[in-house]
């Protein structure tokens, strides 16, 4: 005799985080559940929706909205929890009495920039099927100068910004986590910029540097970056022991165990907690985080399992991971960019801001994909770390006539302290990082 499966949806996500411009949650749920690419891409913001149709459930999510889902088992049929987080998943199981079926390694993080199609059939329940709605075009630029893809990407980071100053950060000030590399210093120049164009005043804006223990090369990099153009009087020095950071704290927020992610959380955590102790009702923040990401401006040479072939020749291989069909991609956690926001995402949310990252927006994203990096980097590693400052800055001076200052690259991490501190904070193996997330859930499951 064949049992009726009853399937159940628990939709614990805030819709109010969605930031969408051009239409609104409801259409842009009905988009999703056509599954079409074109109509999806379309929507024009950041979300996290579900579509629920019948059995079948859709997900879809840009990088700076995480949306996870758990399935659970009930007499009746499958009942599917979605949330943008582990430990919310785990309560909601704990005051059902469920709980006995959880284990984190059970939940799944939806791949940004796919629909994440469930079908609620029963047990036990299908993979997800995923149909791509962002596919930017690689190498559009080929006949381009470095000076106009500049203009191209930074009025596209320019019209992000206004976007969200004209329809999300209307009143209030606005904070900047300003370490003066190329990616924050950029987003604090055209925030200037925008508020002078829209007729807003520019003393809205605070550019938030953090030192810890009073040391780090941040710190003398803003001055410096900030002094250049006239414009230090908007620089705000954050100070802290180092005794204040705690990576474990940190990590049980962040929900991963990643070193590099869980170090610039815990320093991204720190800079934070320091707003807010300071100025209990600051609400918006914006960063640049995405920005190493897109111009591919990581060191090649730091990860053993990547060659710049396999950087350059892959599409989104830092904004997604090795692909949702490869034997690297986690199932849990997502990859690339789309697992590693988290980072800068959760310390946010927990402290009560809103925060914007606009480089991690498909618009952004897209038009980076564009760029001939093999062609204007000759697969010369040197080359391709210099480009992203020749890019940004040509666009930025023709955007604001501003000459934006341009410093060799440094992690966040590592430019708010020195290397003693950060060694004597931080442990140097993996495995320790592994073991704290584990010890969250050690009775679980």
């Amino acid at each position: 005799m064949n049992q009726e499966y009853v399937s159940r949806v628990v939709d614990l996500m805030d819709p109010d985080k969605n930031e969408i411009y051009n239409m609104s949650v409801e259409e842009a749920r009905k988009a999703i559940l056509t599954e079409d690419p074109e109509q999806i891409r379309k929507i024009d913001g950041q979300f996290a929706l579900v579509a629920v149709e019948g059995k079948t459930v859709r997900i879809a999510r840009s990088i700076g909205r995480p949306i996870r889902y758990f399935i659970a088992k009930l007499s009746a049929g499958p009942c599917l929890i979605l949330a943008e987080r582990i430990d919310t998943i785990f309560n909601y199981l704990k005051k059902e009495g469920l709980d006995d079926q959880f284990h984190p390694s059970y939940t799944r993080m939806a791949p940004a920039h796919y629909v994440t199609k469930i079908e609620l059939l029963g047990c036990p329940d299908p993979n997800p099927a995923y149909t791509r709605f962002f596919t930017p075009i690689r190498n559009k630029y080929l006949s381009e100068s470095k000076e106009t893809i500049g203009r191209l990407y930074m009025g596209c980071l320019y019209d992000e910004i206004k976007k969200w100053l004209k329809h999300i950060a209307t009143t209030g000030p606005i904070g900047v986590s300003f370490s003066a590399g190329i990616d924050s210093g950029s987003v604090f120049l055209l925030t200037y910029h925008a508020l002078l164009e829209i007729g807003e005043s520019p003393s809205r804006l605070k550019a938030f540097t953090l030192s810890v223990d009073g040391k780090g090369e941040d710190l003398q990099q803003a001055r410096e970056f900030l002094n250049n153009l006239g414009l230090g009087l908007f620089l705000e020095p954050l100070e802290i022991d180092s005794s204040d950071l705690d990576w474990e704290g940190t990590l049980q927020i962040v929900e991963d165990y990643k070193p590099l992610d869980i170090q610039s959380a815990t320093m991204n955590y720190a800079l934070l907690t320091a707003i807010r102790e300071k100025y209990p009702q600051w609400k918006f923040m914006i960063d640049g985080d995405g920005g190493d990401e897109n111009l591919k401006d990581y060191p090649i040479e730091e990860n053993p399992e990547l060659t710049i072939k396999s950087v350059l020749n892959n599409l989104l291989l830092y904004q997604e991971g090795w692909g949702i069909d490869s034997m690297k991609h986690s199932m849990t956690y997502s990859g690339g960019l789309s697992r590693a926001y988290m980072r800068t995402y959760a310390p946010a949310d927990h402290l009560g801001f809103k925060g914007f990252s606009p480089y991690t927006l498909p618009n952004l994203i897209e038009i980076a994909e564009g760029i001939p990096f093999i062609e204007m980097t000759g697969w010369k590693h040197e080359e391709l770390y210099g480009l992203k400052g020749e890019i940004v800055s040509s666009g930025i001076k023709a955007i604001t006539g501003m000459d934006m200052p341009v410093y060799k690259k440094r992690r966040f991490q590592h430019g708010v302290s020195d290397t003693v501190t950060f060694a004597s904070i931080f442990p140097g193996k993996d495995i320790n990082y592994r073991k704290a997330f584990q010890s969250i859930y050690q009775d679980a499951g």
